[in-house]
C-alpha cells in the first residue's frame, strides 16, 4: 500500500475513531454484516466517495475489500456504544516524537 501510495496510484484518507464506528453501524445495518474494525477505515471512505458522488451528480462504481467480520471485535463495538470510542487526532508534536522512536529513517 505505501508504495502505491507514494507512486500516486491511490490516495490516503484519515478517519476518526468514531466517524469508523459509525459506517461500521451504517454497514452492518444496511447490509447485516458487522465489519471488524479494521474494515470500517475503509467503509467509511466508500461513504465519503458516494457521497461526494452524490453531491456532484455523478454515477461512479465504488469497489472496496472488506477483510473480516467484527464478531471477535464486540467489545470494540460495545465500548462505541457506551461512548468509550472518542474522537483523537494526533499534533504534529506527537506525530514527531512517535517518529523519533523508530529504528530506521523513513523514504520519501
Amino acid at each position: 500500500m505505501s508504495q502505491l501510495l507514494k507512486d500516486k496510484l491511490i490516495e490516503a484518507s484519515a478517519h476518526d475513531n468514531v466517524e469508523v464506528f459509525e459506517a461500521g453501524m451504517i454497514f452492518a445495518k444496511s447490509e447485516g454484516i458487522i465489519p471488524a474494525p479494521e474494515a470500517t477505515h475503509g467503509i467509511a471512505t466508500v461513504i465519503k466517495e458516494a457521497e461526494r458522488c452524490k453531491r456532484e451528480g455523478k454515477s461512479e462504481t465504488i469497489l472496496f475489500n472488506l477483510c473480516g467480520h467484527g464478531n471477535f471485535d464486540m467489545k470494540a463495538y460495545q465500548d462505541y456504544f457506551e461512548g468509550k470510542i472518542v474522537r483523537h487526532e494526533l499534533t504534529d508534536a506527537e506525530i514527531q516524537e512517535s517518529l523519533k522512536q523508530l529504528d530506521t529513517p523513513l523514504i520519501n
